[in-house]
């Protein structure tokens, strides 16, 4: 799904709720316990109770890569289960020097088939350019996140300017930056306004609304454009609804109150 699809579905859904699959196979209900993948099953139920009230899955790698090979392949079948009506984004988190990038592009976007993937600007250009070239694919930079660290480096001044301005305002610069998207935290939505004068028209993945108690209605104040121009990540607060054996009606019911607050706030 490229983004004139991803608007597409915006409006006709009156969503921009990603649902955040980050499945710790420590945390599933004791229901799935004799399937023969359970994490994939999980998977699956929890998709087909919410696909009509998103736009976006977003998978967290961290919690597949710890399962080795099988992980991978978990991530592979849930990407496939996902098909081509959702926007789906890696959230790998990676960055590195120039050929090792290359390798990661080559990973996300050609083996597993993701439209996005979550990269980290430290290193610079070289570092993310890698990933910006394959045209019809997204990039997520992140910018300024939502967890308590993210204060200890994002907000630090470098010539009278925050280190995540900076990091807005030089990205825009890369060559294929009309591919970039950026992360930015719900519990920051004080800063989106500002953020939206370095990049009026990029998407914002936003986590941070849920479990993390950001606020749904500042972020799409301040934050969204012409074209919504946001997704909101839920994770825990969606797939973790419930614990027993209704987990996935109840990850579908708080996925459409979130789906129906943002259809009144923005629609």
């Amino acid at each position: 799904m490229n983004r004139q699809q991803l608007v597409a579905e915006i409006f006709r859904k009156k969503s921009f709720l990603c649902v955040g699959l980050d499945t710790d196979e420590r945390k599933l209900p004791a229901a799935l316990e004799g399937y023969d993948e359970p994490v994939f099953e999980f998977n699956r139920r929890i998709i087909d109770a919410t696909r009509e009230y998103c736009v976006s899955y977003k998978i967290n790698t961290a919690f597949y890569e710890c399962l080795g090979a099988r992980g991978w392949d978990i991530m592979a079948r849930t990407v496939q289960y996902i098909g081509d009506s959702h926007f789906v984004i890696a959230d790998a988190k990676r960055g590195d020097i120039g050929n090792t990038s290359d390798m990661y592009a080559r990973a996300f976007f050609n083996d597993l088939g993701a439209d996005a993937v979550t990269v980290a600007p430290y290193m610079g250009s070289d570092s993310v350019e890698p990933f910006l070239a394959y045209e019809h694919k997204s990039t997520i930079l992140l910018a300024l996140t939502s967890n308590a660290g993210g204060l200890d480096f994002q907000v630090l001044k470098s010539d009278g300017l925050e280190l995540y301005k900076q990091v807005l305002k030089t990205s825009q610069q890369w060559k294929g930056a009309e591919r970039l998207m950026y992360v930015v935290g719900a519990t920051r939505a004080e800063y989106l306004q500002d953020i939206r004068t370095y990049i009026p028209d990029a998407f914002l993945l936003v986590p941070g609304v849920g479990a993390q108690g950001g606020s749904l209605a500042d972020v799409v104040k301040y934050g969204r454009n012409g074209d919504i121009g946001l997704l909101i990540n839920a994770s825990r607060s969606v797939i973790y609804a419930s614990s027993g054996e209704d987990f996935a009606e109840a990850a579908a019911l708080e996925a459409w109150k979130m789906a129906a607050e943002m259809a009144a706030l923005a629609f």
